[in-house]
């Protein structure tokens, strides 16, 4: 543009279309002054966020230090960057799991059996399993393959036999697999899943009323549903479904005020034991809704 210059300020240049002559010494130190300040705050504003991510992924390993997991085993699994979000619906994971041979997978069927579904890296799974070795059977199932041979890993280098990983959608998966099992069902839990924000997306989130059915169905009587997360809108859209089965499913502590909120969400972690997302929440801020049943 004829008489007017680009002045650069930082890495940016900025067209000013105002003629040189009039270009004065107090309008530019402004201009770098403002995008000066733009960029430090970017700066800062990186910065404490990284601090929060290590504080939290800190908080995480402080949790499941009796584990003593090992963490240097990208190279067994290809190195490949684990995606946070998969898309259920797409046809690979629409296709039932053929039903495992469970007496190859637990030492003992009858053992009562806690299903995890969207169980992620499975480090909350496991420490549980450790905890009720001999007791109890676990069974963890997330659609993203990668994070279930790792956890199928870590199971194995602990020695712990009564635990079990598996890539399944339990959407389309859940009734068949969980009804072939010999021993019962005494526990499912939903923990922080993935909340699939825009509306067009929601026919993604885990629990559909198919799903929620098929675990009505198949939990034995006395057995229990912990659902939560630390999104309210998924939260409540999950609790919809669990309410409306009162003829088969009673919410408990909600008649204990120093166990549930004026709400009816539970203030406490029943497992004491907090999942990854609960410990990034917890650090954040963010309130955790959750929600215990138990079948009549």
């Amino acid at each position: 543009m004829a008489g007017t210059r680009c002045v650069a300020i930082s890495t940016c240049f900025y067209p000013t279309a105002i003629p040189t002559p009039h270009l004065s010494k107090s309008f530019l130190v402004a201009r770098f002054s403002i995008a000066q300040w733009k960029h430090t705050r970017v700066l800062c504003t990186e910065r404490a966020n990284k601090a929060a991510i290590k504080e939290s992924h800190e908080l995480v390993e402080i949790e499941y230090a009796e584990l003593n997991l090992n963490q240097n085993i990208g190279e067994k699994f290809g190195g490949v960057r684990i995606r946070q979000h998969v898309n259920p619906l797409k046809a690979s994971l629409m296709t039932p799991v053929e039903p495992p041979n469970w007496e190859n997978i637990f030492e003992d069927t009858r053992l009562p059996l806690m299903v995890d579904i969207g169980c992620g890296s499975g480090r909350f799974l496991i420490l549980l399993a450790k905890r009720f070795c001999g007791t109890k059977n676990f069974l963890g199932l997330d659609i993203r393959d990668k994070l279930v041979q790792r956890s199928q890993f870590w199971a194995k280098e602990l020695a712990i036999k009564n635990i079990h990983f598996m890539v399944a959608n339990a959407t389309v998966s859940f009734g068949a697999l969980i009804s072939t099992y010999p021993g019962p069902l005494t526990c499912v839990s939903i923990l922080c899943p993935d909340p699939h924000f825009k509306k067009k997306h929601h026919k993604r989130r885990i629990l559909q009323k198919p799903l929620a059915d098929a675990i009505i169905n198949n939990l034995a009587p006395g057995g229990q549903i912990f659902m939560q997360s630390d999104v309210q809108e998924v939260a409540v859209d999950m609790r919809q479904y669990f309410d409306s089965q009162y003829d088969s499913l009673q919410p408990m502590y909600i008649h204990h005020p120093n166990l549930c909120d004026d709400e009816g969400w539970v203030l406490e972690n029943p497992m004491h034991i907090r999942t990854e997302r609960e410990i990034h929440a917890h650090s954040e801020g963010a309130k955790i809704y959750r929600r215990v049943y138990e079948k009549r």
